[in-house]
């Protein structure tokens, strides 16, 4: 599906990210991950296979976002698909969140795509892909995620805008919608309502969220792996400004 095409996953380390960059190059995309721990993007290379490029970025800084754009060029030309997929989910109770805490989140999800996007922008093809990770939580209201719910509803309106912006050059903004998906940002600190949970409280916590979706499990990095490559390939090129939820029937049922 992706064969002849070049494709940049950022948050490619792990998670959906190793997924999809996984997919993508058994598909016969030449793959750029970008993460911040060189151990990590060590291993995902390797994990992912030949001709990988692993890219150390701070998606925080406009210099080091711009640094990349710089190596991607010169490694290989342009990008016909771009997935930002970095991010961090936590929960923001009204009542306790600080102020850092906040800024953190809505940085990391929200400014960190919008400067994504605009230093790979130019070395994008016309005609090229974007796909941004947003979640379910854009759609309903869950206590305690106010500041998360935010940021990925502002992460599903920018691929309407971008669309918008960018239709000159034919490039299409399209959104993933992960559910409740078994990756390591799901089982890290900060994603219960009872940070001093044990490990086995935290399971049972867990085991309780998949209760709540209607098809009764957790779902798989490779679940919306598929669907960004879908998003990714030709084979979705009439959609454009588009949400692909992918949650279980999370926010639909």
């Amino acid at each position: 599906m992706l064969k002849g095409k070049t494709a940049l996953v950022t948050g490619g380390t792990s998670g959906i990210g190793l997924a999809t960059a996984k997919l993508m190059h058994a598909n016969g995309a030449r793959v750029v991950i970008a993460g911040r721990e060189p151990s990590k993007l060590e291993s995902a290379r390797m994990e992912i296979g030949d001709n990988v490029i692993a890219l150390e970025v701070d998606v925080l800084s406009r210099a080091s976002l711009t640094k990349m754009a710089s190596e991607i060029k010169q490694a290989v030309g342009q990008l016909d698909v771009f997935f930002a997929n970095a991010g961090v989910a936590y929960v923001t109770p009204l009542a306790t969140t600080t102020e850092d805490a906040y800024d953190a989140l809505m940085d990391t999800n929200v400014k960190s795509v919008f400067f994504s996007l605009q230093a790979v922008e130019p070395i994008l093809r016309e005609g090229a892909s974007v796909i941004l990770n947003t979640a379910w939580l854009n759609q309903v209201g869950v206590p305690g995620r106010a500041a998360l719910s935010a940021s990925k509803a502002a992460v599903r309106s920018f691929s309407r805008t971008f669309s918008a912006e960018l239709l000159p050059r034919r490039i299409r903004v399209n959104a993933v919608s992960p559910g409740l998906i078994d990756t390591p940002i799901l089982r890290g600190v900060g994603q219960s309502e009872h940070p001093g949970q044990t490990e086995g409280e935290f399971k049972e916590y867990l085991a309780g969220a998949a209760k709540l979706i209607p098809f009764g499990r957790l779902g798989r990095p490779d679940e919306i792996a598929e669907a960004v490559v879908f998003l990714a390939s030709d084979a979705s090129g009439y959609m454009l400004g588009s949400e692909l939820v992918v949650d279980g029937g999370l926010s639909e049922l």
